[in-house]
């Protein structure tokens, strides 16, 4: 298949030069209109200047960051079709495919721009909601079905029948996706509710513990204490549990240590010294911590005085790094005091014959 140079007999050189040269102008134009936005806006977002992060212009600004370019690129050329004299149906054709490309953009742009505004809100409210994957999930499956019934109206389709078939066919769904569904209102429930957090603490009545990483449309994902192996539930068994969260109503949790001493001790000093290294170990440990570590007798046991010792912490991850320097200090300064921490002591008595 060879390309017919007859067509460009009858054209002269300067009459392609001036019919190329208002579109090769707006293009040039538009083109440099957007790589200089571009630049601004990179610009903008890379000053990361204090507190503008968590106002709405560093947001609308994020929003557009990558945009510029193809928004002002598509502009110009959507100009130039309406500039140039080619065949309406092909005027038509590229008309809408340019229409297309602007209103997604528009709506890349209002996406991020509401998700930003969303969680400014819920930073600054003083009840904040959860920010996970499955408010963003949903923002966004609103803001981009919103831009496509845009754009099949602006095609002259009319979207009430669309819109009755989509209801007929989300109840067969529905019916077909019970447990998917099931999962993601239960999502929505643990989000609203205000029961769970990123970064929460919790134990379920199923036992499986640990700091939770996300929450999406199917399931919530937590990692157990010590960052082991990824633990994924679906959203129903965690809204139909039982819960146990140790980040709420605050995340200082408090960490109960027993122990017991001969019953020959000085309580008074056990008292003192036991306190004293609770305060070092937190000192070293968890620095942040206001309360201060207490102790409670509790019980005459077999063979010995037993008592609790009680020590705040200000994170979740540092109670078991607490315990363990807690427990070998301890048993360092008993020794070196003389206080006896008994082995447990059963008289058994034996009758002769």
């Amino acid at each position: 298949m060879s390309f017919n140079f007859s067509l460009l007999q009858g054209i002269d050189l300067s009459q392609l030069l001036e019919l190329l040269l208002l579109p090769g102008c707006i293009l040039l134009a538009a083109l440099t209109l957007g790589i200089t936005l571009n630049k601004i806006i990179n610009r903008r977002i890379n000053q990361q200047l204090t507190g503008e992060e968590s106002s709405w212009q560093f947001i609308l600004i994020h929003a557009m960051k990558g945009t510029p370019i193809s928004f002002c690129l598509v502009s110009g050329l959507y100009w130039i079709v309406g500039t140039i004299d080619i065949p309406p149906q092909l005027t038509k054709l590229f008309s809408y495919i340019l229409f297309t490309v602007i209103a997604l953009t528009i709506t890349r742009i209002v996406a991020r721009t509401v998700q930003g505004l969303v969680q400014l809100r819920i930073e600054n409210s003083q009840e904040p909601l959860p920010k996970t994957t499955l408010l963003d999930t949903i923002l966004n499956i609103l803001i981009y079905a919103m831009g496509i019934l845009i754009v099949l109206q602006y095609y002259g389709i009319s979207i009430t029948p669309l819109l009755t078939a989509m209801g007929v066919g989300g109840m067969a769904v529905a019916l077909a996706l019970q447990e998917t569904l099931a999962n993601i209102f239960s999502g929505l429930h643990l989000i609203l509710s205000k029961q769970l957090k990123i970064g929460d603490y919790i134990k379920l009545s199923t036992n499986e513990s640990g700091r939770v990483t996300d929450i999406t449309w199917r399931f919530t994902t937590i990692v157990p204490v010590g960052e082991g192996n990824m633990v994924v539930i679906p959203n129903q068994k965690i809204a139909s549990a039982t819960i146990t969260n140790y980040s709420m109503p605050h995340r200082d949790i408090l960490i109960s240590v027993p122990v017991g001493v001969a019953y020959d001790s000085d309580l008074e000093q056990v008292e003192q010294v036991t306190v004293q290294v609770a305060d070092e170990v937190l000192e070293e440990v968890d620095h942040a911590v206001k309360q201060e570590p207490f102790v409670r007798f509790t019980a005459f046991g077999e063979s010995s005085i037993d008592f609790q010792v009680f020590m705040h912490s200000s994170n979740f991850d540092n109670q078991a790094r607490i315990k363990h320097e807690f427990i070998k200090r301890l048993t360092k300064k008993y020794r070196e005091l003389g206080i006896e921490i008994p082995y447990p002591v059963r008289t058994v008595i034996q009758e002769k014959d």
